[in-house]
């Protein structure tokens, strides 16, 4: 099996892709260069004073034997997710109703016996979990102190990276699982085939494995450069996750897109022959095959470029006629956006926070841009908010102007605009 230098976490070290992390071709092209980027969530406390932070090369490659896009950089786990990671997954609407929507969707495709189990990888503050607790018996695995708020919510968690020594203590604590869920984090491990690996070794003979990632073709529609970040270290059509699975004996059962992160792909995959293969599959094969091409790809860098520009332009006009920009939202791709584009306290004034997050009282990577809780925004008034979670537009503008907020809203994706 096709292994890759494999990083301990903490090792304080990196790795440059020069092979395809899927097929361990050495076809790589670049796609896309959009600087060096600091950990996104690396933030440093208001009023510490600017210091030396690291930053590492963002570019996108892609590999023309699986088509897998991917960042050309691997840094250490322990830099990109130390114990005190800021996220969690509970406090974003739209995540857990998509989990609640995904518990419903599992029950009804692959009905739980109570005693089963269900282990989700990357489990976080087990928002996810917990809409199976009353349907299975439930297990997570998440390396910061996001397990401890699991673990207060009564939900059993491992704290630990995912990799064999998990495993080989959840089989022995749990056994084996039905199902073994990874969301918002397949995309996100190095050394995918141990990974993979790994799975096969928890599911049992008749188990499923579902894992949910922002989706290539919903990167490329929507222009959403803001999601290339370190912790994104493979960007997936369902021809590479194909790819990847079937290496391992399993195949893809069912797949769709989903709304989560600006737009995911939810798969389903078993060993060989275990269930019958969907339509849904097939379908989304063959529309990848129409629409990511090296033309699409070549054009998508184009556009970010201009659209850099465009939302540069955009901000220049407002700030010269003397008006105040406070951003909302403070995810991961906001810090992405931010540098690449190139903004600074001069041009964003604060970034905004609902209440509660632990990101509050810090600045944005790169920046001293300060990071303020969201009722500021209705006590100040500023004339402009830029919507740093664009992607949630249609949630987050009547929201906020039902609760009072007066000015104007920016939305710098994937056309910058006013409204």
């Amino acid at each position: 099996m096709i292994r890759q230098g494999k990083l301990a976490a903490g090792s304080n070290s990196s790795i440059v892709v020069e092979r395809c992390q899927v097929c361990d071709s050495p076809a790589l092209e670049s796609i896309l260069f959009i600087g060096y980027l600091p950990p996104v969530n690396a933030m440093p406390t208001i009023g510490s004073r600017p210091a030396e932070q690291p930053a590492y090369p963002a570019e996108l490659l892609h590999c023309k034997q699986c088509q897998l896009v991917q960042i050309g950089l691997i840094v250490d786990p322990g830099i990109l997710f130390p114990p005190t990671y800021p996220y969690t997954s509970g406090t974003t609407k739209l995540l857990r109703d998509n989990f609640t929507e995904l518990s419903e969707e599992v029950t009804n495709r692959y009905p739980l016996k109570r005693s089963e189990l269900i282990v989700d990888i990357g489990s976080n503050d087990g928002t996810l979990l917990s809409n199976f607790s009353q349907k299975a018996r439930i297990f997570g695995i998440e390396p910061t102190n996001a397990g401890k708020l699991a673990l207060e919510r009564g939900i059993p968690t491992l704290i630990s990276f995912f990799n064999r020594g998990a495993v080989e203590r959840t089989l022995a604590e749990q056994g084996k699982a039905k199902i073994v869920t990874a969301t918002n984090v397949f995309a996100h491990i190095e050394d995918i085939h141990e990974i993979v690996d790994c799975i096969d070794g928890l599911l049992l003979e008749d188990g499923i494995f579902i894992s949910e990632s922002h989706y290539l073709l919903s990167l490329i529609e929507t222009l959403q450069y803001d999601t290339i970040y370190h912790e994104h270290l493979r960007y997936y059509s369902v021809t590479a996750l194909r790819h990847l699975l079937e290496m391992h004996g399993f195949e893809i059962i069912h797949a769709k897109r989903i709304p989560t992160h600006g737009g995911s792909i939810r798969i389903y995959a078993a060993r060989k022959g275990h269930y019958p293969v969907e339509g849904s599959l097939s379908q989304l094969l063959d529309n990848e095959k129409r629409r990511i091409t090296e033309e699409t790809l070549t054009q998508f860098a184009r556009a970010v470029a201009q659209s850099k520009l465009d939302l540069l332009a955009l901000l220049r006009d407002i700030k010269v006629a003397g008006a105040r920009i406070y951003g909302i939202g403070a995810p991961s791709r906001a810090s992405t956006l931010i540098n690449y584009v190139g903004l600074d306290n001069g041009i964003l004034d604060c970034v905004l926070e609902i209440k509660g997050s632990y990101k509050i009282g810090k600045y944005i990577p790169g920046t001293i841009i300060p990071v303020a809780e969201e009722e500021r925004l209705f006590l100040d008034q500023p004339e402009y908010a830029l919507l740093l979670s664009w992607h949630i537009a249609d949630e987050l503008i009547p929201k906020l102007t039902s609760r009072g907020f007066n000015g104007r809203y920016i939305v710098p994706l994937p056309t910058p605009r006013v409204q």
